[in-house]
């Protein structure tokens, strides 16, 4: 029994440790967890087609977002990284699965637009001095986040801060909580108690805003994903929220 405890990098790796193995789905060791999750495309799961996410080209036609630098957070087959790069953005996009990081390239290269994806764990992959470390002008994260355990939010805000550009944008999908929701909506000590996340976390908009507003983000829309038919040339699932930030521009003195 060590007394190993030093830094706040300990104290994640410490709380990261309480869950049982097969509940992660956050570290490097997951990755062939979400290997097995994507090796059969054909399975029919609502974001293996390759559509972008209906709130995403929403963000795009309104002129919300316009072409820039962009981090695709848990990027998986590429769907919303292969729409962005066709738009003009330049695109990163990072995943902890080869297979996903495969099928995410065999897509834009089919299309022979330009995207990087890059293989491993987000919060490494950022960090300063990094091969994907920023400045960003949009972050966007469909379905990442709610895979998180509650303190690793402390990471994921640090990622922001670092990695996102004055003046950027901050968008984001993750499971909803009550009617018509998905994913767990137990209390987060609940998680450790129980050593697993219950297959996601779901979020209510008022914890969304209480988690993303203190770091200097400014909300811009909070909402249910729109249900797109499956004839739609978008993705649209209503047991998810989008939403979309903006970062504050420092006034200088």
């Amino acid at each position: 029994m060590g007394r190993d405890i030093r830094t706040p990098d300990d104290v994640m790796t410490l709380l990261d440790d309480l869950f049982a193995p097969e509940a992660h789905r956050w570290t490097a060791e997951a990755a062939s967890w979400w290997d097995g999750f994507y090796e059969d495309r054909s399975k029919p799961v609502p974001f293996f087609v390759d559509k972008p996410d209906e709130n995403l080209v929403s963000y795009v036609d309104r002129g919300l977002i316009g072409p820039g630098r962009v981090l695709d957070l848990g990027c998986g087959p590429g769907r919303n990284a292969h729409r962005l790069a066709a738009l003009g953005f330049d695109v990163d996009g990072i995943d902890l699965s080869p297979a996903a990081i495969a099928w995410a390239e065999e897509r834009v290269g089919a299309s022979e637009v330009e995207a990087r994806f890059h293989l491993g764990d987000a919060f490494d992959l950022t960090a300063e001095g990094a091969e994907a470390a920023g400045p960003y002008d949009l972050i966007y994260d469909s379905g990442c986040f709610h895979h998180l355990p509650p303190h690793r939010r402390i990471s994921y805000l640090a990622l922001l801060d670092r990695c996102l550009a004055p003046g950027g944008h901050f968008a984001l999908t993750c499971f909803a909580a009550g009617k018509g929701g998905m994913g767990s909506e137990l209390p987060d000590v609940e998680f450790y108690r129980q050593g697993g996340l219950g297959g996601g976390l779901a979020y209510t908009p008022e914890e969304l805003r209480r988690i993303f507003s203190p770091p200097g983000l400014t909300e811009i829309e909070l909402r249910r994903m729109r249900d797109e038919t499956p004839e739609s040339p978008l993705f649209g699932e209503p047991f998810l929220w989008t939403a979309l930030f903006r970062k504050e521009v420092s006034k200088g003195r």
